[in-house]
């Protein structure tokens, strides 16, 4: 639910930036984002050493996850496309006393500037706006260090998902905007693996993330028909 970054869609990030002042309102647009981010956050932190580790947060938005991983010791940037996301998370950061780095940028731009910079990379919920997701995964791969870990979220691409994230999310429940996904977009665990593969990296964990909009519950599983979570490490240098 992030801005697209690299071989961006425009359409894409303007739609993200028209919601920008209201990111940070958790009754609004951007709900189900933040019941999801404390999950998303102690996944990537039981799985990588944060303190004082330089972290990069690609399609920040308004800085949800860059301010919780900050918060757990890290020296975190984060980049997004979304002019008024980037400014929404640089006012919220300030507001908060938290330490991000905020840039306008793509994970390409920054790839060319500044290769194998990051101990950990994390890509939320922005590889199913863009619109070559794997050559975006190898920019991603190339920013992490050896040995360094990159997260990725992103939503399962068969009818289960399209039932429930696009159908009952945005049609029915109204959780999130109507368009905010497009099915043709969602991307297969098994699509995932084999672009990592391509980019050097290694899959070390696939796990379902789910969400119960009754409860308004979020929890890891290991079913990812849905929404998933995936865990990679950049052992070599990226093609």
């Amino acid at each position: 639910m992030n801005a697209p970054q690299a071989g961006a869609d425009y359409a894409e990030v303007n739609k993200f930036d028209a919601l920008s002042h209201r990111f940070w309102d958790p009754s609004g647009e951007f709900r189900p984002l933040h019941l999801l981010n404390p999950v998303r956050v102690k996944f990537v932190a039981e799985r990588a050493a944060l303190r004082n580790a330089l972290v990069l947060d690609v399609g920040c938005g308004g800085g949800l996850l860059s301010e919780a991983l900050a918060g757990l010791g890290a020296q975190v940037t984060g980049i997004d496309l979304a002019v008024g996301m980037i400014e929404a998370a640089r006012l919220h950061a300030a507001e908060q006393s938290v330490s991000v780095e905020y840039r306008v940028e793509s994970a390409e731009e920054l790839a060319a500037k500044s290769p194998a910079r990051f101990d950990v990379v994390t890509c939320m919920e922005m590889l199913e706006h863009v619109p070559q997701p794997a050559s975006t995964l190898r920019a991603l791969a190339s920013l992490a260090k050896p040995g360094g870990s990159l997260f990725v979220s992103t939503l399962h691409r068969n009818l289960k998902a399209f039932l429930s994230a696009i159908l009952g999310a945005e049609y029915v429940l109204r959780l999130i905007p109507r368009g905010t996904h497009e099915y043709d977009k969602l991307i297969r665990p098994s699509e995932l693996a084999r672009w990592g593969r391509a980019a050097d990296l290694t899959l070390i964990e696939l796990a379902g993330l789910d969400f119960d909009p009754l409860t308004s519950r979020c929890t890891l599983s290991e079913d990812v028909s849905v929404n998933y979570l995936a865990h990679f490490k950049r052992e070599h240098a990226a093609s």
